[in-house]
Formats: C-alpha cells, sequence, structure tokens
C-alpha cells in the first residue's frame, strides 16, 4: 500500500521528457556557448582598446616631445636667444583628454597668458607653432594667408628668412600686402580688377631677372 501510494504521488509518466530534456539542453549548451563566446569576445576587446590607448598616448607623447623641441627653437629663431617659449600639458596623466598650454616669453616680458602679447608677438608665436608642427612631416606645398599683416619691418624680415629656409623643401604660397615680403618671393601673382567683376592675374617671374 505504502509503494502504491508513493507510485501515486509521483503521478503518471510523461512519455517525451527525455526528448524535452534533450531540447532544453541543446538550448542550454548553446546559451553557455554564446556566453562563453561573448565573455571572450569582451576581454579581447579591452585588450585591443588598452593595446590601441597605449599606442595612441606613447605616440602623441613623442610627437609632443618633438613639436615641443621644434617649438623652442623656432620661437628663438623668430625672436631672440634670450626670449623663452614652452609647451605644458594640462593634464599630464590623461594625455587623451589633455589641453595644451602655449607660454611665450618674449625678453623683457613676463606674461601670465598668451593674450597679453601685442599683435605682432601673437602672430610670431603662432608662426613658430605651425612651423614646429610643419618640421614634424613636411607638406609639399603651404598656404599662408596675410599672415605678416601685424609685424613690423624687423619682425618681417625674420618670418621672410624663416620662409626661404623653409621653402628648400616645400612650396610656399603668400597672401600679402607687405612690400618687403614681396620683395624676397620667386614669384608675383598681382590680382587686377580693369573691369568691373572681372579679375586678372598679372605674373612677375623674380627668377628670369637679373
Amino acid at each position: 500500500e505504502k509503494l502504491k501510494k508513493r507510485i501515486e504521488n509521483i503521478g503518471e509518466v510523461n512519455p517525451t521528457a527525455i526528448e524535452a530534456y534533450q531540447e532544453m539542453k541543446k538550448r542550454y549548451d548553446f546559451i553557455v556557448e554564446q556566453k562563453s563566446d561573448l565573455v571572450s569576445a569582451k576581454d579581447s576587446l579591452l585588450q585591443t582598446i588598452q593595446e590601441v590607448e597605449d599606442t595612441a598616448n606613447k605616440k602623441f607623447l613623442d610627437t609632443f616631445t618633438q613639436v615641443r623641441e621644434n617649438f623652442q627653437k623656432v620661437f628663438k629663431a623668430l625672436f631672440t636667444d634670450d626670449d623663452t617659449a614652452d609647451m605644458v600639458m594640462e593634464d599630464p596623466n590623461n594625455l587623451a583628454e589633455t589641453g595644451i598650454e602655449i607660454v611665450a616669453k618674449p625678453k623683457g616680458k613676463r606674461p601670465t597668458s598668451i593674450t597679453q602679447l601685442s599683435g605682432g608677438e601673437k602672430t610670431l608665436t603662432a608662426t613658430a607653432l605651425l612651423f614646429a608642427i610643419y618640421l614634424i612631416k613636411p607638406a609639399p606645398f603651404c598656404i599662408l594667408d596675410e599672415v605678416d599683416a601685424p609685424l613690423d619691418d624687423a619682425n618681417v624680415h625674420k618670418f621672410t628668412k624663416m620662409i626661404r629656409q623653409f621653402s628648400k623643401t616645400s612650396q610656399f604660397i603668400i597672401v600679402t600686402h607687405n612690400k618687403m615680403t614681396m620683395s624676397t618671393v620667386d614669384i608675383i601673382y598681382g590680382v587686377t580688377m580693369q573691369e568691373a567683376g572681372v579679375s586678372k592675374l598679372v605674373p612677375v617671374d623674380f627668377r628670369n631677372l637679373s
């Protein structure tokens, strides 16, 4: 009687239980495999991200160091050996997000920010930074639009001297109204308007003149 009651308590036999179990096990094994693949992919992705960040940070730091050294040299060439300039990272512990502060201190001045420099000094400082970056990977040609406008004659002479030096490896196209700058170039292209709304180009090649 006890055995009969126990059998009755178990309930009726499910003839499809084995098939249902096999189907559920197959689904379970599939999900476990998918989870394992996702975890593996996550670990691989995190490792790749770390490698990319390490490589990017190293390249950024190497390039920053080169630009900083070039900036100091070009700045002294445009100003004097007694003038100092520097590039400072605002957050060196976070290279991906850090800002860069430009410090320029011409002789006799101790500005707390670059905004306190004169217009000509700002222009020369920006030009020094431009060519500091340019020296890392020189371009085939460079276009400068009235860069010399805020400069006095002494600084224009320094500017054109530097352009001459860099023109050995690159071609420079300079938009200018400064006669001193014009006198140092190889070719002048003058743009005139003899008729209303009609521009005319007048070239003068100094290389063919003795």
